[in-house]
């Protein structure tokens, strides 16, 4: 394999990563950029749901992403730039020196999606969530427990925003993501589903070690700050994590990983 070399950072053949960071704020058409090797490596394997549509790389680090490149189908175009080339592309100094674009998978059925959990089944639902750190963590966590997939309400911002990926590290790639509305709406469907939901929240007297699951498990995570609506609260099951101190909160990705935890090895 052979890179194509890029030394204009206005080549119209790397037009899509020019500017990351504002492109990141306004669509995509389907597709998303994602950077690092790590990313680089989840979206280049058979575990990714997306597929890879060009890579873009400092010239330095070619022969030695050798391994992940041959793993590209021939099609997909490698560019190499050297860093000066590569920062004015994309508007900042990229340290990583790796970009790739992606093109996110099609849209999941929410009836086919739910059809298919099992009693073993366990998924999350992000609800409000804006913060793209957030949002990377929770796509973390469900990835290293096992979950079925992550249902998203109308609230929630894009995981494929460039940062969410990378905080992931790559599991916004493989996870699958269901788009459900309102979260009010999510939760009644969920429970005419026969799913048992479970809304993590400061204010529940149930603590999580109490919490047993029976059958398929929804766990419920809000916004930092405002939490979740207690109108959605009302329609599931209440559970907190205890705390010392009088300290009443924890990160929204870092509650939902012990939630993801108890709940995946009960």
């Amino acid at each position: 394999m052979s890179p194509i070399i890029i030394n204009d950072p206005f080549d119209p053949r790397i037009a899509a990563y020019r500017d990351i960071r504002e492109r990141d704020l306004t669509r995509r058409n389907g597709q998303f950029v994602a950077e690092g090797e790590v990313v680089l490596n989840i979206l280049t394997s058979t575990a990714s749901l997306c597929r890879p549509i060009s890579v873009l790389i400092d010239s330095r680090r070619f022969e030695g992403l050798q391994p992940v490149l041959q793993a590209l189908d021939a099609d997909v175009p490698v560019y190499a730039a050297s860093q000066p080339v590569l920062d004015a592309i994309a508007g900042f100094h990229l340290h990583r020196g790796i970009l790739a674009l992606g093109a996110k998978p099609g849209p999941i059925n929410a009836g086919s999606f739910l059809s298919a959990l099992t009693d073993r089944s366990t998924v999350v639902v992000a609800c409000g969530i804006g913060n793209h750190d957030n949002m990377g963590g929770i796509f973390r966590s469900a990835a290293a427990f096992g979950a079925d997939g992550v249902i998203l309400d109308e609230r929630c911002c894009d995981p494929f925003y460039r940062k969410a990926i990378r905080v992931s590290v790559g599991a916004v790639l493989r996870t699958p993501i269901v788009a459900m509305g309102a979260a009010e709406q999510i939760v009644d469907r969920l429970l005419h589903q026969g799913v048992g939901v479970v809304a993590m929240t400061p204010s529940a007297e149930e603590p999580l070690r109490a919490a047993r699951r029976n059958g398929p498990t929804a766990i419920v995570l809000g916004s930092e700050g405002p939490g979740l609506d207690p109108s959605v609260i009302a329609r599931c099951r209440a559970v907190s994590i205890p705390m010392s101190g009088g300290f009443d909160s924890l990160n929204v990705a870092t509650a939902g990983a012990i939630a993801l935890h108890h709940f995946t090895r009960a």
